[in-house]
């Protein structure tokens, strides 16, 4: 018995319609999940800022926001396969380490460069404290940050401060404002947001803002490159055309902290420690893109990945100009 025509004709278009959807459907699995690591520092916001804005998903894009403790453990996911790159705060250092165990392990797409004006590294003492400057930590107990960055940098600031003597030790940067608060140490060498919340609890005060570029790089307005958002070398080269479009969308969060900050700072919560309307009270870093960079600029970043070298965290010096992605 023939069927209708009408049926017929309904049978088709339902046919054709599954097998356009098939594809399509394909198509939306066969994009790949972009794990990119992360660590609870105020640097980080134009990353926290596309995820919450939808910039990734308007690019067609699956991105995996993955926390950790510290930059290293950001590197050593990237090392193991288990992340495709670091956002911004993700110290540059932690990163170079991981670059020398697997040379082209990954390329630099932006970077957080902060200094006096354009604050992210300070270091803290107790609101009540009687030290006036870091000189004055001679013999002191100081925190810093977790990994080898935080430490090696907070030593030698101290050095060349003149506060001899202070013994460094490594703490999660959550706890910095508590272990100032309970007096188990004098100082921290810590990120933002960590001196915004010690301020607005009342526990600590700055003792001084913008360290790095004064005491590494001898210029206080000079840009230390601390942290960096990266891709892995192996996920550019597997994805061309989803590596385009991811930084794009990065740089939609970049432009999105230049132009809008006070937007932008809202995006800080459920990332770091600041909540609610403290959010519009933490100092904000800059930020560069890797077709921003000047000669100046891979100088400066140049003169900081050198002291790594000079002080034997790196075991041989690290060209910063083939670490940048190059589009």
């Amino acid at each position: 018995m023939h069927q209708p025509i009408n049926t017929r004709r309904r049978q088709l278009v339902a046919t054709a319609a599954l097998g356009l959807a098939a594809p399509a459907l394909v198509r939306a699995q066969a994009g790949p999940k972009i794990r990119i690591g992360y660590w609870p520092v105020a640097a980080g916001l134009p990353f926290f800022a596309a995820i919450e804005k939808g910039y990734f998903k308007e690019a067609g894009l699956d991105v995996e926001a993955l926390k950790f403790a510290g930059a290293q453990q950001v590197m050593e996911a990237m090392l193991a396969g288990r992340s495709d790159g670091s956002s911004n705060g993700t110290g540059s250092g932690n990163l170079g380490v991981g670059e020398l165990a697997s040379p082209g392990l990954f390329k630099i797409i932006a970077t957080n460069p902060s200094n006096a004006k354009y604050v992210l590294d300070e270091f803290l003492v107790p609101k009540d404290s009687p030290v006036k400057s870091i000189a004055e930590l001679k013999g002191k107990r100081v925190a810093s940050g977790p990994g080898i960055q935080n430490k090696t940098l907070a030593m030698v600031v101290l050095e060349r401060a003149g506060a001899t003597g202070a013994t460094v030790t490594e703490l999660p940067i959550g706890q910095h404002v508590a272990a100032l608060a309970a007096g188990q140490v004098d100082a921290v060498y810590t990120l933002e947001p960590t001196g915004t919340v010690g301020r607005l609890n009342g526990t600590t005060r700055m003792l001084e803002a913008g360290v790095i570029a004064k005491y590494i790089l001898g210029d206080a307005q000079a840009p230390w490159h601390g942290g960096s958002a990266t891709l892995t070398t192996e996920f550019i080269k597997k994805y061309p055309a989803e590596t385009r479009k991811y930084i794009a969308a990065y740089a939609r969060g970049i432009e999105l902290v230049r132009t809008k900050p006070a937007e932008a700072r809202q995006y800080l919560k459920g990332y770091t420690a600041i909540e609610g309307p403290l959010t519009g009270e933490v100092p904000l870093a800059s930020y560069m893109l890797y077709n921003e960079f000047k000669p100046a600029d891979i100088t400066a970043f140049q003169k900081f990945f050198d002291l790594f070298t000079e002080k034997g965290v790196f075991d041989k010096k690290l060209d910063v100009a083939a670490m940048l992605f190059k589009g």
